[in-house]
């Protein structure tokens, strides 16, 4: 028998669904079932995800079924490629549990708690639908200035850098605006260029996407420097461009920290702000999905967007691309904003810094990598050098650590004692560094790259995978898309040590991967890319 070059398991599964056993009264009653571990006997004949729904099923049946498929999905406190909290406190679950019959859309059932004479805002089930009412918002206000002085409402555009690519392109798409996207640099860290935006903005300008926390990178955008720049465009041409902050990452992060945004106003102290957005899925401490948008004054939503809704037992005001949605992650939201406080976010916040600084570090100290994110890098001008000096000694404990550790596993131990396993002292803060999320972006050196071709960073990510672990890899946004990234997001899920196994296996399938030849790599890295 000559071996197959392929071979199709749904063949293999059809074959075997033609098979049978004898009933338990040992006579053949021409029905087909197999032995399952679940409670009550399955048909083979509805084992075929296409005839699941085409009779009725014991609830437990089904929910060990669905409980063993999901199974194979990854664990998402270990899916680092992720910005979605994965995390909810006991108190937080029994409230989203109580109240997930709540429709945010009858808020007749809520009363109003953070009332405002001046800001409106409104809830949305994430940052995607934020920037688009936001963008809405900025479009309307632009026509209306436009047909009063009589021109032209049909040339709109709007600027933005590829790292909300998806969000603000179907924006575009959606909302018949011109998208121009400007290209990244390193020299602008990968972010939104100023020199790039004055050159491309005009009459037609609707408004500029400004981003507070870089998918890709961690940076926040310079808003007070584009904010700046806009002003003195006013001036020259009497062109009055709004910014809408997209915050949806960097919202729960900046106002918290003892980093902030590094100095520079990035809020409704810049009068050009006209409205910010961030998801409280993302760093708010909330499972998906709830997002938020607020305006610095009414005047800045356009009145004929709001629809009045009356025959829901009152009168309520409602801007939305979504009605009937979940209201128990509003509520968690309001839990935590009471239960941690100011003070509590800004713990929450300034450990998951630490942790991300102390990744970038130990990654470093291993010599195979540098890092693109620059939150661990101290900030310009900084006099705390106590704060710095302790950082890099902690990094440099565990970067030792995870090589004794390595090193006795390979048995490669040269009797070199490791550090004690504890975690880094708290007394420094963010203050000492770059301002950024904590996100930490890294890549292989040159020199480890030029000493092993062949070993791709797509590998390590695959590798990284088969150890549970999902850290996606990835080339930088157009204008520098030349350099792939491994990302990892350090959310409030990462603790120390789940810290300490992440880099020890980082290290452990780094060397594995100097030890592969190129024959080897080449087909383990072919069979990632045909996929499953």
């Amino acid at each position: 028998m000559s071996l197959s070059r392929h071979v199709d398991p749904e063949d293999i599964i059809h074959h075997l669904q033609d098979l049978r056993m004898p009933s338990q009264s040992g006579s053949s009653t021409g029905q087909t079932r197999h032995l399952t571990p679940f409670s009550t006997p399955t048909p083979a004949s509805g084992t075929s995800p296409s005839t699941r729904s085409r009779g009725w099923r014991a609830g437990d049946t089904v929910y060990e079924m669905l409980r063993d498929e999901l199974d194979l999905d990854g664990r998402p406190n270990l899916n680092l490629a992720s910005f979605v909290d994965t995390y909810l406190e006991d108190n937080a679950q029994k409230l989203m549990v109580e109240n997930m019959g709540k429709n945010l859309a009858t808020t007749t059932s809520t009363r109003p708690c953070c009332p405002s004479a001046t800001a409106v805002g409104s809830p949305t089930v994430g940052s995607s639908e934020a920037i688009h009412l936001g963008g809405l918002a900025m479009k309307r206000r632009w026509q209306e200035k436009r047909r009063a002085q009589g021109k032209d409402t049909l040339k709109r555009t709007s600027l933005w850098v590829p790292m909300r690519r998806w969000r603000c392109s179907s924006f575009a798409r959606y909302f018949e605006v011109e998208a121009r996207v400007l290209p990244v640099s390193e020299k602008s860290k990968f972010c939104l260029d100023p020199d790039l935006v004055r050159e491309n903005i005009d009459e037609n300008t609707i408004g500029v996407f400004v981003i507070l926390g870089s998918t890709y990178t961690g940076h926040f955008e310079p808003v007070e420097t584009i904010s700046k720049l806009l002003d003195e465009y006013q001036e020259k041409t009497g062109v009055d461009i709004p910014i809408h902050v997209d915050a949806a990452s960097g919202g729960f992060v900046a106002p918290f920290t003892y980093a902030g945004t590094g100095g520079w106003k990035w809020n409704f102290e810049l009068p050009r702000v006209v409205s910010i957005n961030a998801s409280g899925h993302k760093y708010g401490l909330v499972t998906a999905g709830v997002g938020w948008i607020i305006w610095r004054d009414q005047a800045y939503l356009p009145k004929d967007l709001i629809f009045e809704l009356h025959y829901l037992g009152g009168t309520e005001e409602s801007f939305t691309l979504n009605f009937s949605r979940p209201g128990s992650q509003v509520i968690v939201q309001y839990y935590n904003l009471i239960h941690l406080g100011f003070s509590g976010y800004r713990e929450v916040m300034e450990n998951c810094l630490a942790n991300a600084r102390i990744l970038s570090q130990s990654l470093e100290a291993t010599g195979w990598y540098t890092c693109v994110s620059d939150i661990h890098r101290p900030a310009p001008q900084s006099n705390n050098n106590n704060n710095t000096n302790h950082a890099a000694q902690a990094a440099a404990d565990m970067a030792q650590r995870v090589k004794g550790a390595v090193a006795s596993a390979t048995g490669n131990n040269n009797n070199n004692p490791s550090p004690k396993n504890d975690p880094p002292s708290k007394s420094e803060t963010s203050a000492a560094y770059v301002a950024g999320l904590p996100v930490v972006s890294f890549r292989l050196t040159d020199a480890f790259r030029a000493e092993y071709p062949h070993d791709k960073q797509e590998t390590i990510s695959l590798l990284l995978r088969a150890r549970q672990w999902i850290i996606p890899n990835y080339a930088l946004p157009p204008g520098e898309d030349a350099t792939e990234i491994l990302r990892v997001v350090v959310r409030v899920s990462m603790s120390f040590d789940l810290l300490d196994r992440l880099v020890t296996d980082i290290v452990q399938v780094t060397e594995t991967l100097m030890d592969k030849d190129e024959v080897d790599l080449s087909i383990l890295q072919e069979q990632h890319r045909k996929g499953p």
